[in-house]
């Protein structure tokens, strides 16, 4: 499998991929920049942080601000904010999507990266429930094919969790330990899954996606991305099967960057599998 840069953004904390279906349109973000991309263009700039973003089904995206959620109608930019999130000021969103049932799935982290003060947050559109607290740094997130199980990433504790998922009511049960992740290959970032099962996790100080078996705990494939901080990667395409990978320059040394210049690039992989879809919120 062949990565290919689509573009050299140099994108600071280039993340949450999105592909949205109706458009055939990938969404992405470089949250400290906080803006907003439509593949390789930037189609927003706004005035906070924005750590994740869903397509909605009225054609608008629900963001996740700094410290809430907001809706952005893509033609002229108009945001609109939707809800706050009761938490700590150096706190902010990270990592997010929507789960089957169109709910706003996303978590919180400490912006040290050091204390477990963030959460797991689940919006309907009406209210926020909390779903998991004790967070450091809230991260991949994916479904089952069956949608029975929610796989999750805190990423110091190098684990991905599987949650028993009750689609009716979006509660999580059971917690257990699918995957543990070796300190040789990364820290595992953001996530997407397959319609055979497998998870498709971001290496971040790794250089790689790398696909596994979330039943078994086994690592399938490790592919090479040439930018240090593979940040988040997700299905799109007309087949659902070219994955899309994202990529940060944040904290990266001269040295590291003398050889990984494509860092905060976005890049392409055309795989032979297809992808689970980015599902829509409302």
């Amino acid at each position: 499998m062949k990565t290919e840069l689509l573009l050299d953004a140099k994108a600071t904390l280039g993340e949450g991929p999105a592909w949205d279906a109706k458009t055939q349109t990938l969404y992405w973000l470089d949250i400290l920049e906080k803006r907003i991309y439509s593949g390789t263009r930037i189609l927003a700039e706004l005035d906070d942080l924005i750590g994740c973003l869903a397509p909605c089904k009225n054609g608008n995206l629900i963001l996740g601000m700094r410290l809430g959620f907001a809706d952005l109608e893509p033609d002229s930019a108009q945001l609109t904010f939707l809800t706050p999130l009761d938490e700590l000021p150096t706190n902010r969103v990270n990592d997010g999507k929507c789960d089957p049932a169109g709910r706003f799935i996303a978590g919180t982290m400490d912006m040290n990266e050091k204390d477990p003060n963030g959460g797991l947050y689940s919006f309907d559109g009406k209210q926020v429930t909390t779903l998991l607290s004790g967070v450091t740094i809230s991260n991949g997130l994916a479904w089952s094919v069956d949608y029975k199980t929610f796989y999750y990433i805190d990423t110091p504790t190098r684990e991905v969790k599987a949650f028993d998922y009750d689609l009716a009511t979006g509660q999580i049960a059971n917690p257990r330990v699918a995957i543990y992740v070796p300190e040789s290959i990364g820290w595992p970032d953001g996530m997407t899954s397959d319609t055979d099962g497998n998870l498709w996790i971001a290496m971040w100080g790794g250089a790689q996606v790398t696909k596994w078996n979330p039943y078994t705990g086994k690592l399938l494939e490790q592919i090479p991305v040439p930018a240090l901080h593979t940040s988040a990667c997700v299905f799109g395409g007309k087949d659902m099967n070219e994955l899309y990978i994202t990529s940060a320059r944040k904290g990266m040394s001269e040295a590291d960057l003398k050889k990984y210049p494509l860092s905060g690039g976005l890049f392409k992989v055309i795989t032979n599998f297809e992808g689970m879809p980015t599902f829509e919120f409302g």
